[in-house]
Parts: C-alpha cells; sequence; structure tokens
C-alpha cells in the first residue's frame, strides 16, 4: 500500500512512535510519503485531532481515506491509541476497518477592497472572532437571504456536526451525532443572554456580514487564524465532499464520546 503521513513531531516520545510506525509499514512493504495525491491509498496522521485537521485540509476533494494515531489524549478523530497501531495496521491490511464520512464546510471569504473572493474549507468550524481583547463585535447573520439576527459579541462559529464536540462545544453549543445532516450556529460570549446555539439543516447557505469597533477581525478556519478588515463578507455552505475518517471495527461515536466525556465515571 502507499501511505502519505502527517506527524506531529513535537517531543522525544513522538519521534520514536514515528520511528515504530515507519519500521511497521516497512515490515509490509509499503511506500511512505510526505503528500497525498491520487497515487496514495490512505492517510496516516500521527498526533492529534490537530495534526487529524492539517491531514484533511491537505485531502481536500481527493476522498483519500484517514486514519488518525493518537500520540496524546483521546481525540474525537484520532482515536487509534499507539499501543493498537501494530495489530491496527494489520487489520487495515487486512481490509477490517469501518470508514465513515464527514461532512466539511465550504468558506468563501469575500474582502470589501479584494478583487477575489478566497475559498477554504473546515473539517470542525470557521470561527469568526474580535481582534483584541477590548471590543466586541456585531456579526449580522442570513439564512438563505433572510435575516436571522444579529449577534453583538466576542464571535460567532459556524460547525459542522464534526466540530460539535471541538471549539462550539467550550462554547456552549450542543453535541451532534456526526453522521447528522446539520450546521450549527454558536456565539462566543454574546453580550445578550437570549443569544442561543441554532441548528439548521446543511441544504441551507449562511452569509455573515462583521463590523468592528478596532476595523478588524479574525477568522480561522479549523484554528488557523487570519485578520481581515470590517465590512468582510462570509459566504458559508455544506462543500460537494466529504472526508473519509477510517476506524476501528467497533470503536463506534459513542465510545468515544463516553470516554471523552467520562461519562459513566
Amino acid at each position: 500500500m502507499k501511505f502519505a503521513l502527517f506527524e506531529n513531531t513535537d517531543g522525544p516520545t513522538n519521534q520514536v512512535e514515528i520511528r515504530s510506525l515507519l519500521s511497521l509499514l516497512a515490515s509490509y512493504g509499503d511506500e511512505v510519503v510526505a503528500e497525498v495525491d491520487e497515487t496514495v491509498d490512505m492517510v496516516i496522521s500521527m498526533g492529534g485531532d490537530g495534526t487529524f485537521l492539517r491531514a484533511a485540509s491537505a485531502v481536500g476533494a481527493l476522498g483519500t481515506p484517514i486514519v488518525g494515531i493518537n500520540t496524546g489524549h483521546l481525540g474525537f478523530l484520532a482515536d487509534v491509541r499507539t499501543d493498537q497501531m501494530a495489530d491496527f495496521l494489520n487489520k487495515v491490511h487486512q481490509g477490517e476497518y469501518e470508514m465513515r464520512s464527514r461532512s466539511v464546510l465550504r468558506t468563501e471569504i469575500l474582502p470589501p477592497t479584494a478583487a477575489d473572493s478566497t475559498v477554504v474549507y473546515a473539517l470542525n468550524e470557521v470561527a469568526v472572532t474580535k481582534h483584541d481583547s477590548a471590543s466586541m463585535i456585531s456579526i449580522r447573520a442570513f439564512v438563505n437571504g433572510e435575516e436571522l439576527t444579529t449577534y453583538k459579541s466576542d464571535g460567532l462559529l459556524v460547525a459542522t456536526p464534526t466540530g460539535s464536540t471541538a471549539y462550539s462545544l467550550s462554547a456552549g453549543g450542543p453535541i451532534i451525532h456526526p453522521q447528522s445532516k446539520v450546521l450549527l450556529l454558536t456565539a462566543v460570549a454574546p453580550h445578550s443572554l437570549n443569544m442561543r446555539p441554532i441548528v439548521i439543516s446543511d441544504d441551507k447557505d449562511i452569509e455573515l456580514s462583521i463590523d468592528s469597533r478596532s476595523g478588524r477581525f479574525l477568522i480561522a478556519v479549523d484554528g488557523q487564524s487570519h485578520s481581515y478588515e470590517a465590512g468582510t463578507r462570509i459566504r458559508l455552505r455544506k462543500a460537494p465532499f466529504q472526508v473519509n475518517v477510517v476506524k476501528q471495527s467497533g470503536n463506534t461515536w459513542f465510545k468515544t464520546l463516553q470516554e471523552k466525556m467520562s461519562w459513566g465515571v
């Protein structure tokens, strides 16, 4: 098989585990490359959920399956432990694994002074947040052209079901099953108590228009943040492709949720 490897090399422990992974793949006669293209059979993300998100961004519309080997705490995306690595890779070569599709968020950013828009994709969420600690931002939100509300807050998250257990969860958003066909809007520290998270079907188009007292604000796509000037508009919709996540047979999302949330402990 041909694998593309995305790795988090921070710390000596991770480097040891990466060498162990490469040795296991070599024992099968596999080819390992650093970039993903149409010839790659599977992508291995070795690190945490952040490394997995980087791998998903590189895969894009190719649809190449991604397996996440976790070198730290249990992740929702990277959920194969390093002590399970040898057994799981054997099962991968035997075709004994499950693959689950996750929806992706297409985001078009339209700065007021730019000639062309920028299109980016998020597996978790797009976060629109204030540029500094001293000022809030005002986000006017439309769904299919109809005005929803104006969020006066520290920010707004538009998340996929996968992203419901990431930034949105810490901002008070609901947990959503990853195969649900919805999008989630969660305000970050809203300046009104009646601003609540809202779940809409993922066939809707969302448009955001942002104003900021400081004249600038931040857009973070799966944690990768950039500064934009007030007046920038954002259009969001479900992408025409999905990310394929490789899972161990029998390792369900509910089991991961119970372990991650310490339910029943």
